[in-house]
């Protein structure tokens, strides 16, 4: 009579039990490791099976086909870190050449220093008509409407002189302009007969510094807000 070893019984092999409890691999790459111990446990699987009951050959084709799978998966995730890596690297490059520069970003303020200044519109749907309406901060009135007409998709910068009436002069002849500080602005814009409601005002604002963090590059401003690389609209 003939006795198979680890035939139908219960008994797990010691080898087996080994190859499971294997000391963690040390090697850097954890894909080619995953592989290995994979493959270790499949041939220590093999060499113990029961000679009477051997693995059918699907179930080895499908264990292989889950292993391609899962390295698959492990290898594109491992590029994907390394993609991200670089990125934030280059982002971080970028962001610090930034730094004393002025950006369009979101907002609503606008800066008149020495009868100069810069503010823009974010269109995001194509427009027929677009109007700006700057408000005085003091007063709470509108001082001027500035009507820029149909424009396009895409980003707009605006100077502004603080000019609002070139007719009206001052002593010396020059047109009589609004007083250097803070002002609103707002932008109303319609296609179709129907209002925009995507279009945008954006502020002009200086970048102080840089910080990254697990989440990204950030840009600290000078009205003490914190934006994305992807925030910024134009770079002036």
């Amino acid at each position: 009579m003939t006795t198979v070893t680890n035939g139908t019984s219960n008994v797990v092999s010691q080898d087996l039990l080994n190859s499971v409890n294997a000391p963690k691999a040390t090697a850097t790459d954890s894909v080619q490791a995953d592989t290995d111990k994979f493959m270790t446990l499949l041939v220590t699987q093999l060499k113990n099976q029961d000679p009477l009951n051997p693995l059918d050959n699907a179930q080895i084709t499908s264990q292989l086909a889950q292993l391609s799978t899962v390295t698959g998966v492990n290898k594109l995730n491992t590029t994907l870190e390394s993609l991200k890596s670089s990125y934030q690297s280059s982002e971080s490059a970028a962001a610090t050449n930034l730094i004393g520069q002025g950006v369009l970003v979101a907002g609503n303020d606008a800066y008149l220093t020495s009868g100069k200044s810069i503010f823009g519109v974010d269109i995001a749907t194509a427009a027929d008509s677009v109007k700006v309406i700057i408000t005085d901060t003091t007063t709470g009135k509108d001082v001027q409407v500035m009507d820029l007409g149909a424009k396009p998709v895409g980003s707009i910068a605006i100077p502004w002189n603080g000019v609002v009436d070139p007719n009206k002069l001052d002593a010396s002849g020059n047109p009589v302009a609004l007083k250097d500080g803070r002002y609103l602005v707002r932008v109303e814009a319609t296609a179709q007969g129907e209002k925009v409601k995507d279009a945008k005002m954006l502020s002009l604002e200086s970048v102080l510094s840089v910080s990254t963090s697990a989440t990204g590059v950030k840009l600290n401003l000078s009205n003490q807000s914190t934006v994305t690389m992807a925030d910024v609209k134009q770079i002036l």
